[in-house]
């Protein structure tokens, strides 16, 4: 058991249980109800879509890899790497776009590089 890559898997469920039930109504729905070009929103659509695979197959490998340890049937050294990197990337980005916003309260507004960070740093740990 690799108790890092677990609790990371564990938030890493909270935060995709929000992305389908607080983002989809927040943000998904009223951008799709929005008078934005058809192609515009079929293509955010698709980004909302993609951004829910990573996080379900993330999460799975997480929860997988936290629970069977070293004793996978693949080595989880290039899996973790790959989440691990993914997640404080999209972090760091999303700080980045947030202070660049103009909006205010940027951090407190965009918060999901919280999630990020967090998923990402106890996989980095976890790694070294």
């Amino acid at each position: 058991m690799n108790l890092l890559v677990l609790v990371a898997g564990i938030i890493s469920l909270i935060a995709t249980i929000g992305h389908f039930t607080m983002g989809r109504k927040l943000y998904l729905r009223p951008l799709l109800k929005s008078e934005l070009d058809p192609i515009v929103k079929t293509i955010f659509k698709s980004l909302f879509h993609y951004s829910s695979v990573y996080l379900l197959l993330s999460t799975f490998f997480l929860i997988r890899i936290g629970i069977a340890g070293s004793k996978c049937l693949f080595d989880p050294f290039l899996v973790l790497a790959f989440i691990c990197a993914n997640f404080i990337l999209m972090g760091v980005w999303q700080i980045i776009l947030a202070l660049r916003s103009g909006i205010e309260k940027p951090l407190a507004n965009i918060f999901q590089w919280l999630f990020w960070l967090i998923i990402g740093g106890l996989i980095l740990v976890s790694l070294i």
